[in-house]
């Protein structure tokens, strides 16, 4: 009914290595040079990158405990509320870099 196990394994894991310490270095002050001509919106990309990471296992976890079905269903809506918010911090970071002046 869940899927393959390992393929959460892999998104968890993937998304610990990836997603984690880049929203929690760029927290504490560190910019990625490819982030570096985009600082007005930096802390929102951080918050939208964390929001991506917390959707993760919210959708992977009672997958992976084989939860029931009411459980897995709202994992998947806490995912899909979490990516959506991830997406609504990405548009508002894209607008205050297009107000900071270059």
């Amino acid at each position: 009914m869940h899927g393959n196990p390992l393929y959460h394994w892999i998104a968890l894991g993937i998304a610990s290595v990836l997603l984690l310490p880049l929203s929690t270095a760029i927290l504490r002050g560190w910019v990625p040079p490819w982030m570096r001509n985009r600082t007005g919106g930096l802390r929102l990309r951080a918050f939208g990158l964390l929001c991506l990471y917390a959707g993760t296992p919210a959708n992977g976890v009672p997958r992976l405990a084989d939860a029931s079905y009411n459980t897995v269903m709202a994992g998947i809506a806490v995912g899909i509320g979490c990516s959506a918010l991830a997406g609504l911090l990405f548009i508002l970071a894209a607008g205050k870099d297009a107000r900071v002046p270059r």
